[in-house]
Formats: structure tokens, sequence, C-alpha cells
């Protein structure tokens, strides 16, 4: 691998590293002094600001390996602004490394509210009850395991329902499977 093949995969990384991995000491300055003291300060700027497109290209359309060949094709195709097939190269090497752990970064910054980790149920029938006729009634008890935004801490939530509240549950989760369908339709 020639010894620009592997600055640029460097500089790949060392952007991955500060703009999905939080690593703030990974600067402009220190990644120029590492992989390219001898670039004038102009030329290392347009190939930052390329290195950055390119990455968010293959980020925002989270692109497969087909997609990616396609794209660094076309990148190599280009008049200007383009990339070299050592620099495709290493983009794709790039790439197989680092995009499911990218897009597990991007989608944990997506998603702000709680979340929902796991349910556990299971069907009890009540032994004691104040009222006769509510004896031998089956209920379901349900815990939720519920993550806290961006902590790392999770709650427990339990809860029973009888049946009929459990019916009109059910009906509002298929409710919104259909509404999930409806807007995935291709």
């Amino acid at each position: 691998m020639a010894e620009s093949s592997k600055s640029f995969l460097g500089l790949l990384n060392g952007l991955a590293r500060r703009s999905y991995y939080g690593d703030e000491n990974i600067t402009d300055g220190f990644l120029k002094e590492e992989l390219y003291p001898e670039m004038p300060e102009g030329d290392f700027e347009a190939l930052l600001s390329k290195c950055n497109g390119l990455i968010k290209s293959m980020v925002s359309a989270d692109m497969d390996f087909k997609q990616l060949e396609a794209f660094a094709t076309s990148q190599t195709k280009r008049k200007q602004g383009g990339i070299t097939e050592e620099e495709a190269q290493m983009l794709t090497k790039f790439w197989k490394t680092h995009k499911s752990k990218i897009h597990q970064v991007v989608v944990s910054r997506c998603a702000w509210n709680n979340k929902l980790k796991d349910v556990s149920w299971r069907i009890d029938l009540k032994m004691q009850a104040k009222h006769v006729d509510q004896i031998n009634q089956p209920t379901a008890i349900v815990e939720l395991l519920v993550q806290n935004g961006e902590q790392k801490e999770s709650n427990v939530v339990r809860f029973e329902m009888d049946e009929e509240r459990l019916s009109k549950v059910v009906k509002d989760i298929e409710k919104i499977e259909e509404q999930i369908n409806a807007h995935c339709q291709k």
C-alpha cells in the first residue's frame, strides 16, 4: 500500500473518530501534522473538505456496498475534485470497517426519547378478589424495560391488564402496524 493511500485512509479514520466517535483530540492541525506535513495548507483544506463530503454522503445515504462501489466509481470519473483508484479502494476499506459503527452512532443521536429495550409478560389467574365474580379471571402482567434517553440506565415498568383492556391495546397496536405499513409501501 502506497504511503499516500495510508495517509488518505488515516485521514478518513481521523475524521470519523472526530465526527462520529467524539474524539475531541483530533483537530485539523493534528491530522495535517501527522498525515500530510509536507502538503500546503490550502491543498490540505481542500482534501479535508473533500473527505468530509465523501463521508457525509456515505453516511446520509447509509450506503450498502453496491452503492458504495457505484459512488466510488463516479468519484474516480469526476474531472475536478474526484479521487484516484487507490483512494477509492481506501474509501471502500474505510466504509467496510466503520459502516455499522457509524450507523449505530447516527441512530443513537437521532433518538432522544426513552427507548423500549424489552417486554416481558405472563398470564395469571386471580385467586383473591373483593368480589367473587373476579376470582379466576385471567389478567396479563406486563413488564417493560425502558432506557432513559441518552443515559444508559433503565427503568422497569410493571402493570396488569384485564381481558378487555388487553384487547384494546392489541387493536391499537394493529392500527399502529397498519399506519407503519401504509407509510412503508413502495
